[in-house]
Formats: structure tokens, sequence, C-alpha cells
């Protein structure tokens, strides 16, 4: 009895030390990671960086302003055009579908998250860039669009079931109608998991390159309206990064770093929120 107890004991014991140091090890992967774009683009990063465009051929300096201000449109139009069709989407799943209907869709949901950004790019590109003959900041933001539906509505549905069920049952038995008492009820007690998914979906889209090399294209200027090409900063850091000049080489470097640090706020964000929330139902 003793001998299998310090059995157990010793089992216990590694099996905590050992998923103790894998935790370690994925948390060191992060900050090794952050540390050397730090140390290589960390003293490329100042306030030409963020105001000027890039600086000619065989010349140093400039910036990423252009691709700052591209990403920030793509990212805008993905977000007006893929958040309301996965939140209504959810909305469906979790108040109105059957049991059938709601397998085919949270399946093609599942599907679709898992299909790889590049085939995103060529669907966006055969649909909004062959027809009108022209890349663009609409086509770019219609392929992000795109990967943001399936990640919203899937997030976006476990937070409304999550939504006690008492809740709905109240208000119906006060009168309100069901898309009332989703307006009113459902959607306001569910308010902080569904920006929590709405900035998840934000942050997985906001590093995309292969489908914004397909749609957006890219641009050495700034791009006015929303029918042009438009520089993006995933974009810009792949075509520096494989451009011979040490120059553009450091300010890929100091792109990724204001890239990882953008995901890194979000993420932050978005799990400040989501605990916020979880603190406030326990309470």
């Amino acid at each position: 009895m003793n001998a299998r107890l310090r059995w157990r004991k010793f089992v216990s014991g590694f099996m905590l030390t050992l998923t103790g140091i894998c935790a370690v090890v994925s948390v060191a992967v992060l900050f090794l990671i952050l540390g050397y774009l730090v140390v290589r683009g960390g003293t490329s990063i100042n306030w030409a960086f963020f105001t000027r465009l890039p600086a000619p051929v065989g010349e140093v300096g400039g910036g990423m302003a252009n691709a700052i201000v591209g990403s920030g449109k793509l990212l805008l139009l993905a977000t007006l055009f893929g958040v309301p069709i996965g939140f209504l989407g959810a909305i469906y799943l979790a108040e109105f579908s059957g049991h059938r209907m709601a397998f085919i869709v949270r399946y093609s949901a599942d599907l679709l998250n898992g299909v790889p950004s590049i085939v995103i790019g060529v669907f966006a590109y055969s649909v909004a860039v062959l027809p009108f003959k022209q890349f663009s900041t609409l086509a770019g933001g219609f392929a992000l669009g795109l990967m943001m539906i399936p990640i919203t509505l899937r997030s976006t549905e476990d937070f409304l079931r999550s939504v006690p069920n008492s809740l709905r049952e109240g208000a119906m038995a006060l009168g309100a109608s069901k898309w009332k008492m989703i307006a009113t009820v459902i959607v306001p007690a569910a308010y902080r998991g569904i920006l929590t998914a709405v900035l998840l979906a934000f942050a997985r889209v906001a590093g995309e390159t292969a489908p914004l090399i397909f749609t957006a294209l890219g641009n050495s200027f700034w791009s006015p309206g929303w029918t042009q090409p438009t520089a993006s900063l995933p974009v810009t850091i792949y075509n520096y990064a494989l451009s011979p000049y040490e120059d553009w080489h450091r300010q890929a470097w100091a792109g990724g770093l204001v890239l990882l640090v953008l995901i890194l706020v979000i993420n932050i964000v978005a799990r400040g929120i989501l605990a916020r929330g979880i603190s406030a139902s326990r309470s």
C-alpha cells in the first residue's frame, strides 16, 4: 500500500513538473520572439517610421506610414463586413436554429475557419479582383472579412449560449417578443464575450499576408479612396524581408515588432474584458 502511494505521488509530481516545464517553454517562445524583434527592429522605430513614406530604393530612411494606414483601412472594412454576418449567424444558431441546421452551419463555419488563408486569397481574387480587373482596398477587406466570419460566429454563439435560460424565461414571461428578448436581455448580458470574440477575430486577421497579396497587392505611396491597391504592414514586411537591401531588412524587423505588439495588445484587452465579465457574473 505504501509503495503504491509513493508511486502515485511520484507520478503526480513528475507530471506536475512536466506540465510546468511545458508551460514555461510555451511562454518563453513568445518572449524569445518578442525580444528578438526588439533587438533587431527596436532601433528603427522612431517618429519617421510612423509618419513617412518608404524611401526610394537605395536610400536610407523612410517609414511605413502608408502601410500602417492601409492596414487600418483593410481591418476596418473586414470588421464591417465579417462581424455583422458572424454576429447575426451566431444569434440564429443560439436562439432559432434546429438541430440539423445548426449542425450544418457550425460544421461549415469550422471548415471555413480551417481553410488556408492563401485559398481565401485566391477565392477573393477571383470574386473581387478579376471581375473589376483591379486590385483594391475593398478586395483586401473582403478577403479578411471572410476569415473573420467563422471566428466571430462560433465564439459569439458560445457566449450567447452561456447566458442563463432563466433570463430568457423571465423576459418572455413579462411579454417580450423573441427578438426584443434577444436585443434587450441576451445580447446585453453577453456583450463582454461578444466584444472579446470580435477582438480575437480582429487579432487573428491582422497579420495575414497571403490574402492581401492576391487582393490589395501593395503600394509604395498613399492609397486614396477604396478602389486602389493599398499597402499593408504584413505585405510590406514580406517584401522588405525578401529584398537585398539591409535598410529594408531593418525596417521589416521594425514592422514585425509593431505588428506583434498590436496583436499582443488586442489579445490582452480581449482577455481583460472577458475576465471582468466572468468576475461580474460570479459576483
